[in-house]
């Protein structure tokens, strides 16, 4: 956190006070998640002795009640501020696990797994609000680089820990992983609130005004546009867990254990450069919404490999060689998207409504989430290079749109440092200018 330190002092970026409480923060958490999310279903089943497939039907229903919570999550940003609603969140987190071991009943656990649902599912919505909140500029880009790189390196941290855990006291380790996930809440979130947001004259005063509601985001055409392109983008993002273990066994016929070699590359990778790929990016000046494009240009690259794949069929050997070549270079597109296009989209958000925009954003990695098994599977079961076709042509279409969208959106969002032209042209009614915030009843 220091080499971050000292990186954004020479780069210029201004520092964001408590930035080293709020990424150790987001490490615990992410070593909590990883402790109980490759283990979910089993994790529960465990911790509360209930039957696995109703384990099964709860986490479904309440995911699916968390998704609408998520438009409410925005809200409360607006009204309350992200640095509040985010240390709630993490409080009822902390609280969630710390109960599982005591919901041991139906009613109890649905009602447990219910609240903690609804935490998780708007925890990603707050989150980069809070980034939004306390970091202007390039300092927006490079949080999201260390917070994607924490998050991949604690939830591996995780997996391990938890691992360890159950190889010393076997499925009975499970109960003391739901406290140790509650401890790590709970600490994540002491850290977390350590950190102070920072406004301008011009933000402080729009803040007073009252919020306006999810009416001016349905009717800013640019964002919808950015969220529509995010979505395209988040399929791909699905594609690595869901339909690469599949493709793997069904049409390659290749070994279960590449899928995991895979994600040990992927979650190495991104742990380990994810921060230098994305100081590169930052310092060469590209624009946001060029750079999230070659990062979909480059997942359309890894889609493409697979095809050539599937139609090819090699050996045992070449096919090694070949798949960890495709997961590279889709990891470097995840390294290039996912600090851009996080940052775009909280900057092009006005601030007074920030929350409201941002859940309306996050919805797209929702949604293509919820929609990715079912489609993967339907195309799979045509043909086994289908799914990634469709990908490649929706990946193409996420980095067309980004480039379309450029002259609509906010200068202030596709320029991390807006050169003094840009500046001066937002400012004299050019292509681009600043949004302000209108004050529409919520």
């Amino acid at each position: 956190m220091a080499v971050l330190r000292s990186k954004a002092a020479t780069t210029g970026e201004a520092k964001v006070a408590g930035e080293r409480s709020l990424l150790l923060g987001i490490g615990i958490s992410a070593v909590g998640i990883g402790m109980y999310v490759p283990f979910s279903l089993v994790f529960f089943h465990h911790v509360t002795g209930l039957s696995l497939t109703l384990v099964g039907l709860v986490m479904t229903a309440t995911g699916l009640t968390g998704l609408a919570f998520m438009p409410l999550a925005g809200s409360a940003v607006d009204r309350f501020g992200a640095g509040k609603v985010n240390l709630a969140l993490y409080g009822i987190r902390a609280l969630g696990f710390a109960l599982y071991p005591f919901a041991s009943s139906l009613p109890a656990f649905a009602a447990v797994a219910l609240v903690t649902a609804l935490a998780d599912r708007s925890f990603g919505v707050v989150q980069q609000s809070l980034i939004g909140e306390v970091a202007r500029g390039a300092a927006r880009d490079r949080l999201q680089a260390s917070t994607r790189a924490l998050q991949n390196a604690g939830m591996g941290a995780g997996a391990l820990l938890v691992s360890g855990v159950l190889a010393l006291w076997g499925t009975g380790g499970f109960t003391y992983t739901a406290w140790g996930n509650s401890l790590a809440f709970a600490l994540a979130g002491l850290l977390v609130g350590r950190v102070r947001p920072v406004r301008d004259a011009a933000a402080a005063g729009s803040a007073r005004r009252a919020p306006a509601g999810y009416r001016m985001v349905l009717r800013d055409r640019p964002f919808l546009g950015l969220t529509a392109a995010n979505f395209l983008t988040a399929l791909g993002y699905s594609a690595l867990s869901v339909l690469f273990p599949l493709y793997l066994s069904t049409w390659l016929a290749a070994p279960d254990s590449l899928t995991g070699a895979a994600f040990t590359v992927n979650t190495v990778l991104c742990a380990g450069i994810g921060v230098l790929i994305a100081g590169k990016v930052r310092r060469s000046g590209a624009r946001r919404t060029r750079s999230a494009a070659l990062g979909a240009l480059l997942f359309a690259a890894a889609f493409v490999g697979q095809i050539v794949l599937g139609t090819l069929r090699p050996g045992q050997s070449v096919t090694l060689v070949a798949l960890l070549a495709i997961v590279v270079v889709y990891t470097l597109g995840e390294l290039v998207h996912s600090p851009s296009g996080g940052a775009l989209s909280v900057s092009a958000a006005p601030e007074a409504v920030r929350g409201r925009y941002l859940a309306t954003y996050q919805l797209s990695y929702s949604l293509a989430s919820a929609l990715a098994p079912s489609l993967f599977t339907a195309l799979l079961a045509v043909d086994g290079r289908l799914p990634w076709a469709v990908l490649t042509v929706a990946a193409l279409g996420a980095a067309l749109a980004l480039v379309r969208l450029e002259p609509h959106l906010p200068a202030g969002a596709v320029h991390a440092d807006p050169p003094a032209a840009a500046a001066a042209s937002a400012a004299g009614g050019g292509a681009a200018p600043e949004r302000r915030p209108a004050t529409v009843a919520a």
